[in-house]
């Protein structure tokens, strides 16, 4: 089993960039509980209408930094229901096949983050095709998902919102599933005790696996 692994937050932002988010589902929190309403704002008296002084020049704009929009994703093609995308956060090239869930459940029915599920390359860390899944609410501690491709049924580790494969030999037996299969449903539990489950369309997959591999040779 592996231990403590994180979607590094580089990268993390180039995925979410991909998605082209919203910006409501980036902010941090239990996203599978309604968010409260805002409090009616008091009226405030007019303000007292400033005396004029004279203008003062503004600074210039700082430079844009080394990484500034490196890890704006590119995309290398469509292929079926998975982008292939290539992006280099903070100036290491990672490559990735990324798709939304054709159907994502919940039970009881409550709102969440858009879930998503990515398989990538990293070359600088020696990663390859490492199947990472966000499922859009923080996930209860201590629990495992599942990943059910075909008539295999994979066991996920989890970690705030992140799942991974539990056993680290099975990943390329997934992957091959994964290739060959039509769908990958995902389940598991949040913190709030609802029960989810995200079905991933397989349309696609081994061409954008292709087109990713080649990128990242």
């Amino acid at each position: 089993m592996r231990i403590h692994r994180v979607l590094p937050m580089a990268l993390a932002l180039a995925v979410a960039a991909a998605l082209t988010l919203p910006a409501g589902a980036q902010q941090q929190g239990d996203p599978d509980a309604p968010a409260p309403a805002k409090p009616a704002q008091p009226k405030r008296p007019p303000a007292a209408k400033p005396k004029p002084r004279e203008a003062t020049p503004k600074p210039p704009a700082p430079a844009p930094g080394p990484l500034a929009g490196a890890a704006k994703p590119t995309l290398l093609g469509q292929f079926g229901d998975w982008g292939a995308y290539t992006a280099t956060p903070g100036g290491k090239k990672v490559c990735f096949a990324l798709a939304k869930p054709a159907t994502a459940e919940t039970k009881p029915e409550r709102p969440r983050n858009q879930p998503y599920m990515f398989i990538s390359i990293r070359p600088a860390e020696k990663v390859n095709n490492e199947v990472s899944i966000i499922v859009g609410y923080p996930f209860k501690t201590s629990t495992e998902a599942t990943a059910e491709v075909g008539a295999t049924t994979f066991a996920l580790y989890t970690q705030g919102d992140g799942a991974w494969i539990k056993n680290a030999g099975e990943e390329a037996h997934m992957v091959d599933a994964m290739r060959q299969g039509e769908s990958a449903v995902v389940k598991g539990m949040s913190s709030h005790g609802t029960q989810s489950t995200d079905t991933y369309s397989l349309k696609g997959l081994s061409e954008a696996l292709d087109r990713v591999a080649q990128e990242c040779r």
